[in-house]
């Protein structure tokens, strides 16, 4: 072995034994912070699911334990306790999917003795509106609750003339879809979509319902996803290239189909034939025997 592979090894071997000590320094320390913390108190029991928990799921004693969180580190909301959990012996219900491990969060369940309901899920000032989708309008079966949509409405031109597509609301949130309010990771095509929207929101989507035919667009969530400038699409819109100059911002026009340039044709006309003149007529002679007459041409005497 030569003499900078025996220093590359040491320098390793020294880089080695640094990392280890600093890494062992600092998990002693944290340790040595977690058992300070725990002595002078500073940790908390909280209440966690021990199971999985779906929508609508009655919260038990089964499937609750309890873990020591930092005091200083605790979410709104936690339960220290089965008293405050259950109070007077009152159930609760998952109103979102809680996982294992996570907290339960005043937030997630529902009230003291009350039923998961789509009425608690509701944030401040929010409604929740039906309208009613197929297999071509909800995207196959692909929208699963909570998943975001912008909604379009396909409708009659104010004029009366030709159908429109407009795009009627935005980044909106899917509650249920039919009666599932769980997404089950299988596409299902349903018959109706319930939508979380503002009160104005729920009178345009009321409105648009009867005056034409409403359609879910799947999207991303976020605000920062929507259309700034929102286009009416008609019949004149079909054609490829005015999508393109209308929706891409193309600022060179559509460059109009060039005409061939006629070229001048020679045409020839053929001179009439001169029209020779009629050939005189011949002398006759009309020879009459008894009752019969006969006429005879009498040709040119030649010399």
């Amino acid at each position: 072995m030569n003499r900078n592979s025996i220093i590359a090894l040491a320098v390793a071997v020294v880089l080695g034994i640094i990392a280890v000590y600093l890494v062992n320094s600092y998990l002693t320390g944290q340790e040595g912070r977690i058992a300070a913390q725990e002595a002078a108190g500073e940790r908390t029991q909280v209440a966690v699911a021990s199971a999985p928990l779906g929508y609508g799921t009655e919260i038990t004693r089964d499937r609750v334990r309890f873990i020591s969180y930092p005091t200083n580190a605790l979410p709104p909301g936690t339960f220290s306790d089965f008293e405050t959990l259950f109070p007077e012996g009152k159930t609760r219900h998952a109103l979102r999917p809680i996982q294992v491990n996570q907290p339960l969060l005043a937030a997630d369940l529902t009230g003291e003795g009350e039923g998961a309901s789509i009425a608690a899920t509701l944030p401040p000032g929010m409604r929740a509106a039906t309208v009613s989708v197929n297999a071509v309008s909800s995207v196959a079966g692909f929208i699963q609750p909570n998943d975001s949509v912008d909604v379009l409405i396909t409708r009659q031109s104010i004029t009366g003339s030709q159908q429109v597509t407009d795009v009627l609301l935005q980044n909106v949130r899917v509650i249920a879809m039919d009666q599932r309010a769980q997404d089950s990771n299988q596409p299902a095509v349903s018959s109706t979509a319930t939508l979380e929207v503002t009160p104005v929101d729920a009178q345009k989507l009321a409105l648009g319902q009867q005056l034409g035919q409403l359609s879910l667009v799947l999207r991303k969530p976020g605000v920062e996803e929507n259309i700034q400038t929102v286009e009416t699409v008609s019949l004149n819109d079909l054609r490829y290239e005015l999508q393109r100059g209308a929706y891409e911002g193309a600022t060179a026009s559509v460059p109009e189909p060039t005409q061939a340039v006629a070229r001048p044709t020679r045409r020839f006309t053929r001179p009439a034939a001169s029209a020779r003149p009629a050939p005189p007529p011949k002398p006759r002679v009309e020879v009459t025997r008894g009752l019969d007459t006969s006429s005879y041409e009498v040709g040119e005497y030649e010399d």
